[in-house]
């Protein structure tokens, strides 16, 4: 049996179509293309997989090597002040190393500890990580470890200093080989495919995908069992660590065990953050982090919005949860919010996440608190759950009374918050918010950021609000500029050409033979279909 499977290609395409390519990012017209086009998508890279595996390491370095794989980095915020790199991938190329990603996940699952809370692989589902491991179990599960409860128990917690951009491909290289000792390239593939994502550096994983955690969930199974070799009581998820020890002397020895066997693989641990608590102050300190004195707080922290809309109870369940969202006074709690230094993300994302559930009135009052423009800067560090909320509100008809209001408040923030858009997450998130309908202000705004960015992945965003609004003149000034647009907006505009009836047809006929080559991946094959087929025939009556 072959190390990867057309099955681990199906797998990463459902999983894409459902959760998104890039967790960081609002879902674009690509993860539809990928979910409606699973199959086609995944026997397309499992045949191209399945070439290069039939060759040598050298053989497939070479081909990686020769490609033009499209990724492009771009700013995202972290807390009210940090910000950090995420990667925007081609949709084939993320789609191919989500796959590899989902075979190492599958080989290495078994050998991982229980105390690794982190991206837990399981087999079936639409996801691929188990939904019940969660930061905050990783929590609880320290407060219920024995040791903790001993009476001189001292508690580490840490973290690693800038953990994905200082993951050295070799290593991992080694790792994978390690764990496929059957198959030839597989590690170089994913080697050479992190090369092109890091625009040739050999060190840094690609910031929101599902394989980079993959690969670091790998990469520290290696340090996880140093520790357990060591003797050191330890949980972790992603790059956090507790460790539990029996005195001050054994925390210094425990520390000492993990900095070492981090350096071994060119990490270190991150100094401001690395404090050591008595047993007693760290479970002060993690239930005050997990409960709250306000009782709504609490079944606010504690509910699960997660709705399924293909289970058997499914209309039950629906009315049971906004039942319980309608309860909760959410405008006090946000209220509550605005006073703090520090406003608790995770409180507002849930807060954000209830919009779509309240009635519109409601939905309006909390929408206008979150986009004042005070509140709007002191709840930044949530501005990409703010923007979901929003834009679930405003999808949804039910709620046709507010939208009027919604629109001029959306509007009103290139004004107010410009400051907000620069991150181009932000940007994003903001366009899928206004794409629903055209205004004067929000034109202009597209037009200028269209006309003033670098970004292939924006201008793409302009481009679907433009195909959203049915904006004939933007289409036509776009297609009079097609040699100057990059691959990604082409394809965007190829999709939109659908809607414009004889000016799309023409359009298409005209600029169609040019395709094989704007669109080439390197990995065509005759008589066999290509990417660029699957995308012809999946846009050629456009989207809705």
């Amino acid at each position: 049996m072959t190390a990867v499977t057309i099955d681990h290609f199906k797998r990463a395409a459902i999983d894409i179509g459902t959760n998104g390519d890039n967790d960081t990012l609002p879902f674009d017209m690509d993860i539809r293309f990928i979910k409606d086009k699973c199959d086609k998508l995944a026997s397309l890279g499992f045949r191209y997989f399945s070439e290069l595996e039939k060759n040598t390491a050298k053989h497939a370095k070479n081909e990686i090597e020769s490609l033009q794989v499209f990724s492009e980095r771009l700013l995202v915020p972290t807390g009210s002040s940090g910000f950090r790199i995420t990667t925007k991938i081609h949709p084939f190329w993320n789609m191919y190393f989500n796959a590899l990603g989902v075979a190492i996940a599958e080989r290495n699952e078994p050998n991982r500890s229980d105390r690794a809370h982190s991206y837990r692989y399981v087999s079936e589902g639409e996801g691929i990580f188990d939904k019940a491991k969660s930061w905050r179990v990783y929590k609880e599960s320290t407060l219920a470890d024995q040791a903790l409860h001993r009476s001189e128990a001292v508690v580490i917690q840490t973290d690693i200093s800038n953990f994905y951009e200082h993951i050295y491909h070799h290593r991992l290289e080694n790792c994978i080989a390690d764990l496929f000792p059957e198959s030839p390239t597989i590690s170089t593939q994913i080697d050479r495919l992190l090369s092109q994502f890091a625009s040739g550096r050999s060190f840094g994983l690609p910031v929101g995908g599902q394989c980079s955690r993959i690969l670091a969930e790998l990469l520290m199974s290696s340090i996880d069992q140093m520790l357990t070799d060591s003797g050191v009581i330890w949980h972790r998820y992603v790059d956090d660590f507790t460790l539990i020890t029996k005195s001050q002397e054994d925390a210094y020895r425990a520390l000492s065990t993990l900095s070492h066997a981090l350096a071994d693989y060119g990490l270190s641990l991150n100094r401001t953050k690395t404090t050591i608590l008595s047993g007693k102050h760290y479970i002060d300190l993690v239930q005050m982090q997990l409960g709250t004195t306000n009782d709504e707080d609490k079944v606010l922290r504690e509910i699960d919005l997660h709705f399924d809309p293909y289970s058997d109870s499914k209309i039950a369940d629906y009315s049971e949860l906004k039942k319980t969202v309608q309860e909760l006074d959410i405008q006090a709690i946000l209220n509550l919010e605005l006073h703090k230094a520090a406003p608790d993300t995770f409180l507002l994302a849930q807060i954000s996440r209830t919009l779509k559930f309240q009635s519109p009135l409601i939905a309006e009052q909390l929408c206008a608190t979150m986009l004042d423009s005070r509140n709007l800067n002191a709840f930044r560090a949530s501005w990409s759950t703010i923007m979901r909320g929003i834009s679930a509100v405003r999808a949804e008809n039910d709620n046709e009374i507010i939208f009027d209001r919604l629109d001029e408040m959306l509007d009103r923030i290139p004004e107010h918050s410009s400051h907000l858009l620069l991150p181009e997450a932000n940007c994003l998130h903001f366009l899928k918010t206004i794409r629903f309908k055209r205004s004067d202000k929000r034109a202009r705004y597209v037009l200028e950021l269209f006309n003033n960015s670098r970004s292939e992945t924006i201008k793409r965003a302009c481009i679907d609000c433009w195909r959203q609004w049915h904006d004939r003149p933007s289409f036509i000034r776009l297609r009079n500029q097609w040699p100057m647009l990059g691959s990604q907006s082409q394809r965007m505009l190829w999709l939109a050409a659908a809607d414009y009836g004889d000016d799309g047809l023409y359009f298409r006929k005209q600029i169609r033979p040019s395709l094989s080559k704007s669109w080439h991946l390197g990995i065509e094959r005759k008589d066999q279909p290509t990417f660029l087929s699957i995308y012809e025939a999946w846009a050629e009556n456009g989207v809705q």
